[in-house]
């Protein structure tokens, strides 16, 4: 006797969840690669939320309070009130400060001038076919900057000191008397030491951009007959614009923070006051006056004025371009 079998139902495949609905392997890939971009900038979002963000926040805020002390010597304790308007007027009607900016604006007219020229000058030579050691030369150029502001400051200082420097020796050997530290002097003094330490990592920069030229344009005016002086003056300079830009603004940020210098000068000379750069100013006005409203209202004004004169100079050099 036989028994009839049924056949057996294939099992019915296996289908992916669409990637908008449900659990399945498709949509945890879709969210992982959604959060990934997050996750992976978080850090940095964060350090630069907590170094940037809100110091910047909490000077804004501090500069519109100050401090109200209870008791004779605040011996009660003290509270923050709000101030308006007037630390921005103490720091605009000090004198000091304000002699502070001028004095760092002809700083810079011809300080970064000056570097940006010789860092010009270098890269183009080091990046010349007739170059030899390059790599060793750029490294030499480069080496200062790695030298902090404090100490390259405190070395200068033994060859601007009478008595311990030889330059100024060699000097009155031949007739010359000249004062580094004296009150006429000790700007350029400073603008020497900047100069020294910052004129490698700006031609760093430059020859960055100098590599990015190809070389057919180099081959091509190299058939019309060009020179190395044609070269640089009608190819390369224009090429490198973006790159004097960067190094140009960079400096006019950096003038404007000057501080190092001129307080470890302020040590040996007279002639630097504890308000000689306005970044000193707004250290005196926190750390000897004990007035952190006046220097939040300080630190404020200069970070505005920085931001003007990048926009500015920015503004100027693209539209003389455009035109």
């Amino acid at each position: 006797m036989s028994t009839a079998r049924t056949p057996a139902t294939p099992p019915e495949p296996l289908r992916a969840s669409p990637p908008g609905s449900g659990t399945g392997p498709g949509r945890r890939r879709l969210r992982n690669r959604t959060l990934a971009p997050y996750l992976l900038v978080a850090p940095f979002m964060l350090l630069f939320l907590m170094t940037f963000v809100i110091p910047i926040l909490v000077a804004l805020v501090q500069s519109f309070t100050r401090t109200r002390y209870a008791g004779t010597y605040g011996q009660e304790g003290t509270t923050q009130v709000f101030a308006g308007l007037d630390n921005y007027a103490t720091a605009l009607g000090n004198a000091g400060f304000t002699q502070s900016i001028g004095r760092v604006l002809l700083f810079g007219v011809v300080q970064v001038s000056v570097m940006i020229a010789a860092a010009t000058i270098l890269a183009l030579l080091l990046e010349s076919a007739s170059a030899r050691w390059p790599g060793l030369f750029r490294a030499l150029y480069f080496m200062p900057y790695g030298v902090p502001g404090v100490i390259a400051t405190i070395l200068w200082s033994f060859l601007y000191i009478p008595g311990l420097s030889p330059v100024v020796d060699a000097l009155e050997v031949v007739g010359i008397q000249y004062e580094f530290l004296a009150e006429g002097n000790v700007l350029w003094s400073i603008a020497n030491i900047v100069t020294w330490a910052y004129t490698g990592y700006n031609m760093l920069i430059i020859i960055a951009q100098l590599k990015a030229i190809p070389s057919d344009v180099y081959e091509a005016a190299k058939v019309d007959g060009a020179g190395p002086l044609r070269i640089a003056a009608s190819i390369q300079i224009p090429l490198i614009r973006p790159a004097l830009l960067l190094t140009i603004v960079f400096s006019i940020i950096g003038t404007l923070q000057l501080f190092a210098e001129p307080q470890v000068l302020a040590t040996i000379t007279p002639a630097v006051d504890t308000e000689y750069t306005p970044n000193y100013s707004a250290y005196t006005w926190a750390f000897q006056y004990n007035d952190y409203g006046v220097a939040a209202a300080e630190a404020v004004i200069i970070a505005l004025t920085a931001f003007t004169l990048s926009f500015v100079f920015l503004t100027a050099t693209t539209r003389r371009r455009g035109q």
